[in-house]
């Protein structure tokens, strides 16, 4: 059947309302209407619902790229049947966002390749649906960041806006020795949100092994109690994912 035409007066009338992107179903939603006879509020509804959802999946795709979420590591992604093993009760706990409200922290430990980085970036993608503020970044990232901000002055603003949002998300922490500065910067983070917001951190390493890793022990013994004491501990064992994602050798 062809779909139905829409005037020029309509597209116009829709686009000086700021609703020019409900042309994408409209002809579509016409179509079903007088297939089905639907009743003219039901139609205005179902189109109306379809550019609220749009705009909602929008608006969370621009604020998830905004905190430094990956779009396509989200639950509905998961690969149900990589061989790994985990807390799944605890898991879907921590989907609840529950640990948000009490200022509890995660700690996702587990070798390198069997969904770390998935699920910490999962549970900021439900904290960003729940209009929670997020900010995401891996460790060496984040220390660069804050060695440069210490050069052109934007250390103490750059802090006080990593202690200010909802949930922070450090990924691969502990894979090196840190410095004397990236000790310092993750004492003051891990203190300065110490029940007073939440991290997600994802490591190789047990916080154990971190104590050798920081400089500073008294700020090293301090901040891994902070934080170890404060978190829920979801430990992933299993083989890495990725081999899953070597390319198959050309066949002759």
């Amino acid at each position: 059947m062809v779909r139905p035409e829409i005037s020029a007066e309509l597209r116009r009338a829709l686009r000086d309302l700021k609703l020019g992107r409900m042309l994408d179903t409209l002809p579509e939603r016409l179509r079903m209407a007088r297939e089905q006879q639907l009743d003219p509020e039901e139609v205005l509804l179902a189109l109306l619902t379809d550019e609220t959802q749009r705009r909602a999946q929008q608006r969370h795709q621009l604020r998830a790229r905004a905190a430094g979420l990956q779009p396509d590591l989200v639950f509905d992604r998961w690969d149900a049947t990589s061989k790994v093993t985990l807390d799944r009760r605890l898991l879907n706990e921590l989907r609840l966002l529950s640990f948000l409200e009490q200022h509890h922290h995660v700690l996702v430990v587990g070798p390198v390749g069997v969904g770390k980085t998935m699920i910490a970036h999962g549970l900021g993608h439900l904290a960003i649906a729940r209009e929670r503020s997020v900010h995401c970044e891996t460790a060496e990232k984040l220390f660069h960041r804050l060695r440069a901000s210490r050069l052109d002055g934007t250390h103490e603003r750059e802090m006080r806006r990593l202690l200010k949002v909802d949930l922070l998300i450090i990924d691969d922490l502990a894979l090196r020795p840190m410095d004397g500065h990236e000790t310092s910067d993750l004492y003051a983070l891990v203190c300065g949100r110490h029940r007073a917001g939440s991290m997600i951190i994802t490591s190789n390493r047990d916080p154990s092994e971190w104590l050798s890793l920081l400089s500073d022990p008294l700020q090293a013994q301090a901040l891994v109690d902070r934080f170890v004491n404060n978190a829920h501990d979801l430990v992933i064992e299993g083989e890495s994912y990725r081999r899953r994602q070597k390319p198959d050798r050309p066949r002759a």
